[in-house]
């Protein structure tokens, strides 16, 4: 099956890739490797903010975790001329929780993001990772991911 079709098939469509908001690139191609600059949580009705574990349920932050992982597929769409099936792999992603200060469930929100790249890719979408809770985030989001993916 395409990527295109497992897209389709989980419901999944791909937003504008998001601008950079500040001094730096959405993503750089060296070699092989894509890097895809930090995703927020955002969306067309304006994401998800606040703190997990404060304001924002752990479930509410899961999907905001997966909202991260469409907007990379989203840059990685674009940085690939609009062809997914150039991905070999996604190699790592390095993730951010806006978690407050009794909140440690960081690795199970994280998981909203991870789940979506193995539904899309099967076994090339397996990575590794990291998931850091911090006490902000750009713009209020909840959750900010970036990933490196390996390309042809």
């Amino acid at each position: 099956m395409s990527i295109e079709a497992r897209l389709a098939e989980l419901g999944v469509t791909l937003p504008e890739p998001a601008k950079p908001v500040a001094s730096y690139v959405s993503y750089v191609r060296s070699g092989d490797q894509l890097f895809i600059s930090g995703q927020l949580s955002n969306d067309a009705n304006g994401g998800i903010k606040g703190t997990v574990g404060v304001d924002v349920t752990p479930e509410q932050a899961a999907e905001a975790a997966r909202l991260c992982g469409v907007n990379l597929l989203a840059q990685i769409k674009a940085a690939l001329d609009g062809d997914l099936e150039r991905v070999v792999r996604i190699v790592k992603l390095g993730a951010f929780v806006q978690a407050g200060p009794d909140f440690e469930a960081i690795p199970a929100v994280v998981n909203g993001c991870s789940d979506l790249m193995v539904q899309v890719f099967g076994d090339a979408g397996k990575h590794s990772r990291s998931a850091v809770g911090v006490y902000k985030l750009p713009l209020g989001f909840a959750v900010e991911i970036d990933a490196i993916v390996e390309v042809k």
